[in-house]
């Protein structure tokens, strides 16, 4: 699978003119860059920038995919508030420039399907262009498939694993140049409960993606440790999300939360502070972890 993204380029001090960069046959990356003066709209609810977090990310550049809302917009929002310089990816290039907007300055917005061909690698080259560096990688984006076993066609599955779990390899290779000639690397990647035991409401084909990225994280910590580069997974339960609320009736949610120890969704806030601390110096000497986010679901 190919893929093909216009380009147009919004420029630091406003609109600007559009800018390709290509990066092999047929496929182009447009970025859309935050105008520092714009003014930044919120859709209700919302996770928001602030600018009282300590700056412990400063100097530090970082790619979290699929972040247009969700877990991927608060993790991008707490390491922009803490300082880190963030390229965003999106999958529609017509939100990717409302996005940059709404993240403000230090925010690169770069659109892409991350399971078509090239783009992954698209992804990390525009970013070392804009930043020259590349020092985080989030591996949050993914396709929540909820179809029932018997009903999974195989270009279902195949779609599946390509998001879920060729795109994570793909570029975290990709990012394996610039992190390695630092010595220095933070891989988070974001798997699930589903991927710990079985999912509540996502299918199969979702629960074994998740499962494999799991052993995706342990495998390429053991072999990327050396160059000072770790990984990590974050393995999410319910948190209160739109893509939650549209999964489920809020009684059947609400019936779920009972049931855990924490007796409530978690939040997406939550999640990204935990994503934060995987992608800190303070984390320096923790590879191939599990971090739990699920109000104690697995003790049940």
């Amino acid at each position: 699978m190919s893929a093909s993204i216009g380009s147009t380029r919004v420029a630091r001090g406003g609109a600007g003119k559009g800018c390709a960069l290509t990066r092999g046959p047929g496929v182009r990356f447009t970025a859309f860059r935050s105008p520092r003066t714009a003014g930044r709209t919120h859709p209700p609810g919302a996770e928001r920038l602030t600018t009282e977090a300590p700056q412990d990310f400063a100097g530090r550049v970082a790619i979290v995919t699929g972040a247009a809302r969700g877990l991927g917009r608060a993790a991008a929002i707490r390491l922009l508030e803490r300082g880190a310089s963030v390229a965003v990816n999106v999958r529609d290039a017509a939100r990717a420039e409302q996005v940059a907007r709404e993240l403000g300055a230090r925010s690169l917005a770069i659109p892409g399907d991350v399971g078509a061909e090239g783009v992954p690698a698209g992804l990390a080259a525009r970013t070392l262009e804009e930043f020259g560096r590349i020092d985080i990688l989030v591996n949050n984006a993914a396709l929540p498939f909820t179809t029932r076993f018997e009903a999974i066609s195989a270009e279902e599955w195949r779609r599946a694993m390509e998001v879920n779990l060729t795109a994570p390899f793909l570029l975290t290779r990709a990012v394996l140049p610039a992190m390695k000639a630092q010595q220095y690397g933070r891989v988070v990647n974001i798997s699930s409960t589903a991927g710990r035991m079985v999912s509540t409401l996502g299918g199969a084909h979702y629960t074994a993606s998740k499962a494999g990225l799991l052993g995706l994280t342990r495998a390429a910590a053991k072999e990327l440790g050396r160059f000072g580069i770790t990984v990590n997974a974050v393995c999410p339960g319910m948190i209160d999300t739109e893509l939650t609320r549209g999964s489920a009736t809020a009684e059947e949610l609400e019936r779920y939360a009972r049931g855990y120890p924490i007796p409530r969704l978690g939040t997406a806030r939550e999640v990204a502070d935990v994503i934060c601390f995987a992608a800190s110096e303070a984390a320096g000497y923790i590879t191939g972890a599990v971090f739990d986010i699920n109000g104690g679901d697995l003790m049940i």
